[in-house]
């Protein structure tokens, strides 16, 4: 083993402790990375709150986290595209590269992933937040020109960047994004870059729904105040061509396909649980349904974006701590009415 490194552990819900955890040495094809900042996900609330969501269970503890960005220490005798001393964000997907989806580019529906900080196999797949982290240096993409903060957006953007190509061409379409959280805002990012003529977003929370506005929306309607507001959209069997759902609840899915016009698209990214679909409107208006899960080539794509100033993020970025601090940001984290995206910061001092 080369050094020890401080992890963030979930043991059940609202345990999470700081552990120090072994790293080994890298190997041909590995890198040794100095965390620098990770943001908390959706996906790791729950597991603190929670201890997990739907079948999804804590059966071991895990370390968190999967949107992390760090620099390069050290790198193994084969490595090349990446070195030392350079900032990169971490992909958290790693699939197989030999199973049939794999095979056939559909890599995040892969039989055999290893994606960081997930309970969903057995033994879990331990996560990346840890203040040194050895990972594939296929998994690392230079960030140079970014900020720790802007590189470790780059998951939940790519995330955004899948769901858009699964909605299809947004060229001159009236979108209608639900729910507006970080994903929410990182995809009417990227729902204007992709060319969307109006951007319709909808929340219950007026603080998300003012960001929503910072990132390009032309509508922000607070459907808990004022749930007539979007009715106007169901005019002439629906005024939305495309719309991509990012809360998980099901009156918000609902209240979209009331406005999707005959052949339109929805997208359903947010996971919040099964829900009832309303099939019939669906049937009856031809309306096509797609899910989003994940990414694999986006990640990539996401970074790119971001350090040729096609996506800015900055204004998603609300809290930052101390990874000391990650009980405090974990509960600041689970208040949406004071935060947005709240990241860990990792000392600078303990690179060795």
């Amino acid at each position: 083993m080369s050094s020890a490194s401080v992890a963030v552990v979930i043991h059940a819900a609202k345990d999470l402790r700081l552990e120090n955890r072994d790293v080994h040495d890298v190997g041909p094809d590995e890198v040794l990375i100095a965390m620098r900042a990770g943001g908390i996900c959706g996906s790791d609330l729950h597991y603190y709150n929670h201890g997990g969501f739907g079948a999804i269970k804590l059966r071991q503890p895990m370390v968190l986290g999967h949107e992390v960005a760090g620099e390069i220490v050290k790198v193994g005798s084969s490595v090349q595209g990446v070195h030392s001393g350079q900032l990169v964000a971490v992909s958290p997907s790693r699939p197989c590269q030999a199973c049939i989806y794999c095979l056939n580019r559909q890599q995040n529906h892969c039989l055999d992933m290893k994606f960081y900080g997930s309970a969903m196999p057995f033994p879990h797949i331990q996560g990346a937040f840890q203040s040194k982290l050895v990972a594939k240096a296929g998994q690392c993409v230079p960030a140079d020109g970014l900020s720790p903060a802007q590189a470790a957006m780059a998951e939940p953007l790519a995330v955004c960047l899948h769901a858009i190509k699964q909605a299809g061409s947004l060229l001159g379409k009236t979108v209608l994004i639900t729910g507006c959280g970080p994903i929410g805002c990182l995809t009417i990012l990227a729902a204007r870059r992709s060319g969307a003529a109006r951007i319709v977003a909808t929340d219950i929370s007026d603080q998300t729904l003012a960001l929503a506005r910072e990132c390009g929306a032309d509508d922000a309607i607070n459907t808990y105040a004022d749930p007539q507001k979007l009715e106007t959209f169901e005019k002439d069997k629906g005024q939305i061509d495309v719309q991509l759902e990012c809360s998980g609840a099901q009156s918000a899915l609902a209240s979209g396909v009331a406005c999707l016009r005959p052949g339109g698209t929805l997208v359903q990214l947010g996971l919040g649980g099964d829900m009832t679909v309303p099939m019939q409107a669906l049937t009856s208006k031809e309306i096509v349904l797609r899910g989003s899960f994940r990414f694999h080539s986006e990640f990539s794509v996401a970074v790119e974006m971001m350090r040729s100033g096609l996506i800015n993020v900055d204004q998603l970025v609300t809290h930052s701590f101390e990874v000391g601090e990650v009980v405090t940001a974990f509960e600041v984290a689970s208040d949406r009415s004071q935060s947005m995206k709240v990241q860990l910061t990792f000392p600078e001092n303990d690179d060795g």
